[in-house]
């Protein structure tokens, strides 16, 4: 058996989850599936990448305490985000599933349920679930409209804990639409009915240098709210650096120690290495605010848009441009997963939707979810052997 049939043989069982999914696609030679970073270097990222030598005799021989500060100060200034800034209170690790797992810890300690959001990536379930915490979906759509969202909140959520995912992945969808309101509603929720208030901040950067969106110091509204919460922060889907990343959780102040004594039971610190490189790509993105994450996924965002005009999928627009395409499936009887197989058999990769709606999968049997952080000529000739394949299944 050749590795093409064998993928497609693979795509066509059931996995368990997405990251099994995702490990597949990584032999594949349209990889559109885990929205990891695989596009190649900006000019002025080369330059990074000439200066590693330098950069690692340069943490070899300096403090690890420098390096966690200088990172913490590049990131939270290219976000805007200057109360956790000042704070000085995250704590880092090398992964967001890492951070997770630290939350779910802290929720497994003090025996709280969880009201998670639905759809979103489902290791975000697959975690917490795993650790024993009881979660219980609130769909997307009870945020949709800013002046219900208190009043959405209040009759849907009975749990210890609330769980948002802002940007959202697969869809895209952000409170940032509203401005300030939608993020102050459910704070005030929370702080009212004494929630515990978790937020994923993972895909945020994409809020960052629009002409719609301004994310703002929302710190300052948690901190200032009295809200308990935690909030996990990453770099890992926004700069091309191999998966040499770090995440960050933020405690509020009422739980801080107990977050603290539960992170230091994971881990004792990221690499002051991929520290020191990280923040040369965070400050090369506050120089060109952007520019070389956003132009790529802008230019295979109008890829996608070509290739699935006139086909059976159509394109979900999302309120942010994140670095994934959120796509419904226009027909009476193809499914998700079928289509994953089909396009499997062309070498192109997808995420069939039914993993994103953790509690009711059949629900997420009408969509398909496509990487954007690619190469562009690759993206480009990924979109033409998927539309001969989409062609062929019109409706």
């Amino acid at each position: 058996m050749n590795l093409h049939s064998s993928l497609a043989e693979t795509s066509s069982r059931q996995l368990s989850d997405l990251t099994q999914h995702e490990i597949q696609a990584l032999r594949t030679r349209f990889n559109l599936a885990d929205a990891h970073t695989h596009q190649r270097q900006s000019t002025a990222q080369q330059k990074i990448v000439s200066r590693l030598p330098e950069l690692w005799y340069e943490a070899e021989n300096g403090l690890q305490a420098t390096y966690e500060r200088t990172f913490t100060e590049a990131f939270f200034r290219l976000h805007g985000q200057h109360t956790a800034l000042a704070r000085e209170k995250t704590m880092l690790s090398y992964a967001a599933s890492i951070s997770t797992m630290v939350a779910g810890m802290y929720l497994k300690q003090q025996r709280m349920s969880v009201t998670l959001i639905e759809p979103c990536f489902d290791n975000l379930y697959d975690v917490l679930d795993n650790m024993g915490v009881p979660l219980y979906p609130i769909d997307e759509s009870a945020l949709h409209d800013p002046d219900r969202i208190y009043a959405e909140l209040k009759r849907r959520v009975r749990t210890d804990a609330l769980f948002l995912v802002d940007p959202n992945n697969p869809t895209g969808f952000t409170l940032l639409q509203y401005g300030r309101k939608g993020f102050e509603e459910v704070v005030r929720f929370c702080k009212d009915h004494n929630k515990l208030l978790i937020f994923d901040f993972c895909f945020a950067s994409f809020t960052l240098f629009g002409s719609e969106l301004e994310r703002f110091d929302i710190y300052e509204l948690l901190e200032s709210s009295g809200v308990s919460y935690l909030a996990i922060e990453d770099t890992g889907k926004t700069w091309p650096v191999q998966d040499a990343k770090c995440a960050m959780i933020t405690a509020s102040d009422d739980i801080h120690q107990d977050v603290y004594n539960l992170h230091t039971s994971v881990l004792l610190n990221v690499s002051p290495f991929v520290l020191n490189m990280l923040t040369q790509y965070v400050e090369d993105s506050r120089r060109d605010q952007l520019g070389s994450v956003r132009d790529v996924l802008s230019t295979n965002r109008d890829a996608i848009r070509k290739a699935l005009d006139g086909t059976i999928l159509d394109l979900q627009e999302p309120v942010a441009a994140v670095s994934v395409a959120w796509a419904r499936i226009d027909h009476p009887e193809l499914s998700a997963t079928e289509l994953q197989r089909i396009l499997g058999t062309a070498e192109v990769y997808v995420l069939p939707g039914r993993y994103f709606y953790w509690s009711q999968p059949d629900k997420g049997e009408s969509y398909v979810r496509f990487a954007l952080a690619r190469e562009p000529r690759t993206f480009a000739d990924a979109m033409i052997r998927m539309r001969e394949e989409l062609d062929r299944h019109a409706r």
